[in-house]
Order: C-alpha cells, then sequence, then structure tokens
C-alpha cells in the first residue's frame, strides 16, 4: 500500500495514472481536482502495488476543503510506503514543507518525489534545501531519497517502481482480479470523469462549486449504458455556464465523455443525460457530501 501525498497541483493523479498503465484519476490544471481517495492497482510478476492517490493539501475555504485536506493528512496512516510528491517546477511552498516536516517523523519508508522534471523551471536545490534546513530545525538525522522524474512523459518512472518494490514487504496479494486497476465505486468513477470534462471548458470560479452525482445507470440489451447526471451548482448563474449557450458545454462534455466511459467499461456506447441544479452551498451540506462520497 502506498499513500501517494503532497500539496495541490503537483501531478499526483497524472503519476498514479502513469504507474498503474491505466488513467484511474481525473486530472486537469485545476488545483483541487482530486477529491476522493482513489486506490490505483499495480499488479506484475514483481508483485502487487496498491497506490492511494489523494486530494492535494492546501488552503480549505469550506467543509469540502476541510474534508479534502482531512483525506491527503490522514492517507499515511497504516499505508507500507509513502510517496511524497512535488512540482519541481514550482516554488517551494508552505504546504511542501508541511509535507517535509511529517515526513521526518514517518512511520513508513518514503520517497521524495520530484515531478515535472521535463517542465521549464524544473529545479530540485530549493526543494532539498528546504528539507535540510527542516531536518536541522527539527534535529532529525533521518535521510530520505530523492526521486526526479515526469509523470507526463514516464521519464524516471520504471526507475521509481523499482525503488517501491525493493521497499515493499513480503506479503499475500490483495485479492483483486489480475486486469482490475481500481476499486473505486463505478458511480463515482463516472461522475469523476463528467466533472473532469466540465472543469476543463469552465472559468476558475465554477469548477471549485461544482458537484456531479450520478443518479441512474441503465444497462441496455445492446451493450450500452444510458446514464442520469445531476450536475451541482452553487449559485443560478453558474448554472448557465454549466449548460452553456444553447447547450454547447454539456454538448462537449458529453462528446468527451462519453466515448471514455464506454472504453472504460467495455460497452457498445454510452449516453449521458445531464440534469444542472442550483444547489446553494451544496459543499456545506453533510448528506449531499455523502452522497457524492466526499463523507463517510
Amino acid at each position: 500500500m502506498v499513500a501517494v501525498v503532497g500539496r495541490t497541483n503537483s501531478g499526483k493523479s497524472t503519476l498514479v495514472n502513469r504507474l498503474v498503465g491505466e488513467k484511474v484519476s481525473i486530472v486537469s490544471g485545476m488545483e483541487q481536482t482530486t477529491r476522493n481517495r482513489i486506490r490505483g492497482i499495480l499488479t506484475e510478476p514483481r508483485g502487487q502495488l496498491v497506490f492511494l492517490d489523494t486530494p492535494g493539501a492546501h488552503k480549505a475555504e469550506n467543509e469540502l476543503g476541510t474534508l479534502m485536506n482531512k483525506m491527503s493528512r490522514g492517507a499515511g496512516q497504516g499505508a507500507d510506503a509513502l510517496l511524497v510528491v512535488f512540482d519541481g517546477a514550482a516554488p517551494v511552498r508552505m504546504e511542501d514543507e508541511g509535507w517535509m516536516a511529517r515526513a521526518a517523523f514517518s512511520e513508513p519508508p518514503t520517497l521524495f518525489v520530484l515531478n515535472k522534471a521535463d517542465a521549464p523551471g524544473f529545479d530540485p536545490a530549493p526543494f532539498r534545501a528546504a528539507w535540510d534546513r527542516i531536518r536541522a530545525e527539527k534535529a532529525v538525522t533521518r535521510e530520505i531519497p530523492w526521486v526526479e522524474l515526469s509523470a507526463e512523459t514516464g521519464a524516471g518512472c520504471e526507475d521509481l517502481l523499482a525503488r517501491l518494490f525493493a521497499l515493499a514487504p513480503e506479503c499475500p496479494v490483495l485479492p483483486f482480479p489480475e486486469d482490475i486497476v481500481s476499486d473505486f465505486p463505478r458511480k463515482l468513477a463516472i461522475a469523476d470523469i463528467i466533472r473532469e470534462k466540465l472543469i476543463r471548458r469552465l472559468f476558475q470560479e465554477v469548477p471549485h462549486q461544482l458537484g456531479v452525482r450520478v443518479e441512474r445507470i441503465d444497462e441496455r440489451p445492446d451493450g450500452s449504458w444510458e446514464i442520469a447526471a445531476t450536475i451541482l451548482v452553487n449559485r443560478a448563474s453558474q448554472k448557465g455556464m454549466v449548460i452553456g449557450n444553447k447547450g454547447r458545454t454539456l454538448r462537449a462534455m458529453r462528446r468527451a465523455a462519453e466515448p471514455e466511459i464506454a472504453e472504460a467499461y467495455g460497452l457498445t456506447g454510452c449516453t449521458i443525460v445531464p440534469f444542472v441544479r442550483v444547489e446553494p452551498k451544496w459543499f456545506k451540506n453533510h448528506f449531499i457530501l455523502k452522497e457524492l462520497g466526499y463523507k463517510e
């Protein structure tokens, strides 16, 4: 069990998808895209690694943000290894230093991953300097190996896998079929795909106040699915943005999401029937958060 942690938008989901070999987590350039804890499963002759992709640490502004941070901070509990992912092409931030401070005292074996080695401005030096300073401040002698890689291109990822298999304790594999790459519930996974496609077309403000709930999946005799999905927004003005002029945003979402869902589940086809609903402050509603899988 490998917990993948770090601040938001450091590339954790892209890395998990790359290591597993298939898409199990949605990805966008928007911060706070991942909201659930998702397990990506890699089973191969060397053994089995189960990656726990977690929401990124960030400054929480509502109950949903608080829940995401709680999931992120608790990810290392019970894990056999910890991967702390940093965006090596960005400045060191407070959240990065926070993860370094936690890693200094973490129980499981830990690796620091400097991601985005292919990006302009990639510079490991500030991160290594920050780690040296934190070790000195906390009087910690622990050494943590650094791995530089690009989750986007895959460069360095095989080295990371080799290190992880070397760290992994010997134990029976978990009872997952060999061809499964995630045990994320079907409705939640489909809702995430729909949300990903909408995020990529919407303005900065709307995605953080956007929720998707799959209400129904009708499995047709011809091997296709009809999926009824409710898209939650916080304000009436956001409803028009999500629908788009003459429904263009929803049509674009369907064109992108339907073939991806059909391929992921081996379908002959897929039809999404979306309904946009205004639910003020849905991200503070305990029951809605539970329905969306963000709260137990």
